[in-house]
């Protein structure tokens, strides 16, 4: 039995989760909504204000596809009763972001700024022109827009200037020496 999926998901007051015929979770709460399939072989089902799983046979990969059930329909009732987010540092002389509108514009050293459209269920705030909160209700999206965005300039190791996650250490390295 997986240790992960064995365990039920706790169902706060204020989500409601539903589960059809097909195995589309719809899990709806203050945050927002999110839906998923379940894949073939995992069975959900809601009892007593728990999500409990269970699958169908004891293959390896039916055994995974078990634990990242339940831990994918967990993620989705935290998203939707408290939501995600990532923070972000931007470090270096003249870097900056903004928001405008529905776009981020960061100016990272580049001839250009470069303007990163936010996805409509994310939101993105900015303090001290160079800290940037990404907030939402689904962790895969609000860690793909955060990794989009560091990836625009990840840190380098001379100087440690770019985009890091917030307390992310970077490694230093020791720059030439003259003889």
């Amino acid at each position: 039995m997986s240790r992960i999926g064995k365990k039920a998901v706790a169902i706060p007051s204020k989500v409601t989760v539903n589960i059809d015929g097909n195995g589309k979770v719809a899990v709806e709460g203050p945050k927002g909504k999110l839906d998923w399939t379940l894949p073939k072989g995992v069975k959900a089902n809601v009892a007593d204000n728990q999500v409990s799983l269970v699958r169908d046979a004891e293959t390896r990969s039916l055994k995974a596809l078990h634990g990242l059930s339940r831990a994918l329909i967990n993620n989705m009732v935290i998203g939707v009763s408290e939501g995600f987010t990532k923070n972000l540092e931007i470090e270096g002389v003249g870097f900056k972001a903004a928001v405008q509108g529905s776009n981020l514009n960061l100016s990272l050293g580049f001839s250009h700024p470069i303007l990163f459209p936010i996805p409509k269920d994310i939101k993105i705030t900015v303090t001290e022109n160079t800290k940037i909160a990404i907030a939402g209700a689904d962790k895969k999206t609000v860690g793909q827009v955060a990794a989009d965005i560091r990836g625009y300039y990840p840190p380098e190791p001379y100087k440690g200037k770019g985009v890091r996650y917030a307390g992310e250490l970077v490694r230093r390295k020791e720059g030439k020496t003259v003889q």
